[in-house]
């Protein structure tokens, strides 16, 4: 199915929460560990894949989440400056993938194809999947039980099953590990009880320190090879050349990352975990991703899971409730 094809809406829901599903765990885990409040972050990727699905007309499938590149400079400066220069650096970021954005757009994609060719921008990916490799580990050892049943049901109803059941493969053995999970008494719904029904994330505005930006700007390249990546990618599941979307990619990033840093979120990126939902089911339209980019604003806010960060440097007291409006 291409990016431009529609399943009917039941089935369009049902893959749009499978790509939340995918990006969940990844986009969630970033502000964990930059400090930054996780409900923000959420939201303004909800923002960034509706802004990236205008900007791209609808043709190219994608959903920003949390990008893993940021977090070294962020949590570097956060710890020598504050975290409101952190987010003036995420800006700078976004600032500089815009500008290379609108330089491809109207210039043409041949010159970044030159400077980085496929090699470049897979070992690029490849390397921070690598160096996340061991949280990926760490979080598997906090409980060994579920994730194999998970990882196992996944395998198993992609295998056995065809059609809607099968591509729904990754939705339904993560809601079979959540079961899982519950019946081990692994699941708290204390903050579930606890949280308010309807909320606002927690904003904070960005200073900038122009000794801290050299940190940032090779993140740039990362999230230029990210992108340009994506888009290959893209293309060559769907058969389809989207060499033109490259700038308007690029500048749906760019403007994303700037609107993050911006209110208190996290940069964003193109997301590897959605591609391989798409690669899974082989589904590519781009309304699966408006309704999973609706999901994180239509979400109960669970100030809870701010609050057990004990990371969090833009907390400003033990009393801080970030999705809530009381």
């Amino acid at each position: 199915m291409l990016p431009g094809e529609r399943l009917t809406w039941p089935r369009t829901t049902s893959i749009g929460a499978q790509h939340v599903v995918a990006m969940f765990g990844a986009t969630f885990l970033v502000p964990l560990m930059t400090g930054f409040p996780p409900n923000t972050t959420l939201f303004f990727t909800a923002i960034g894949t509706a802004l990236f699905g205008l900007i791209t007309a609808g043709r190219l499938p994608s959903y920003l989440g949390s990008s893993f590149a940021l977090i070294a400079p962020i949590q570097a400066v956060s710890q020598a400056y504050g975290p409101s220069d952190a987010l003036g650096g995420v800006i700078t970021v976004g600032a500089c993938v815009l500008v290379i954005g609108l330089i491809v757009h109207f210039a043409g994609a041949r010159w970044i194809d030159v400077i980085m060719p496929p090699t470049v921008t897979g070992c690029i990916v490849g390397l921070i999947g690598f160096n996340l490799a061991p949280a990926a580990y760490n979080w598997f050892k906090e409980a060994p039980t579920t994730a194999i049943i998970t990882v196992v049901s996944i395998v198993l109803i992609t295998v056995l099953f065809k059609g809607i059941i099968g591509r729904l493969s990754i939705l339904i053995g993560v809601l079979i590990g959540y079961v899982a999970a519950i019946v081990q008494g692994e699941v708290d719904f204390s903050a579930i009880r606890e949280a308010a029904w309807v909320g606002l994330p927690e904003f904070h505005a960005a200073t900038f320190e122009p000794s801290t930006l050299a940190l940032f700007v090779p993140v740039v390249l990362v999230l230029v090879a990210e992108n340009v990546g994506h888009v290959k990618s893209v293309a060559a599941m769907t058969g389809q050349n989207l060499d033109d979307l490259t700038g308007r990619a690029l500048i749906a990033d760019g403007l994303s990352t700037m609107l993050a840093g911006s209110g208190g979120g996290s940069g964003t990126t193109t997301y590897a975990e959605n591609i391989g939902v798409m690669a899974a089911t082989r589904v590519y339209s781009t309304a699966a991703y408006m309704i999973a980019g609706a999901s994180p604003l239509c979400c109960r806010c669970c100030r809870n899971s701010v609050r057990q960060s004990r990371l969090s440097p833009l907390a400003s007291s033990a009393e801080q409730q970030p999705c809530s409006t009381e």
